[in-house]
């Protein structure tokens, strides 16, 4: 299969598919970016208190060493 005709299948189901209107678009890309967030951010605190946690750890066992 030659690249122009991967590209000419491409365009075709492109065209097939059924995109969304901008009513359900527009609300759908703001609830993916509020989760995306709301991820990164739970993702961040789990991030901060392993570290914290790793510290409280060495400090415990400084005196093994």
């Amino acid at each position: 299969m030659g690249l122009g005709k991967f590209a000419k299948g491409v365009v075709k189901e492109g065209k097939r598919v059924r995109w969304p209107k901008r009513e359900v678009l527009i609300p759908s890309i703001i609830v993916v970016l509020i989760i995306a967030v709301v991820t990164g951010l739970l993702l961040w605190g789990e991030d901060i208190a392993g570290r914290r946690l790793i510290e409280i750890l060495q400090d415990a066992f400084k005196g093994i060493r």
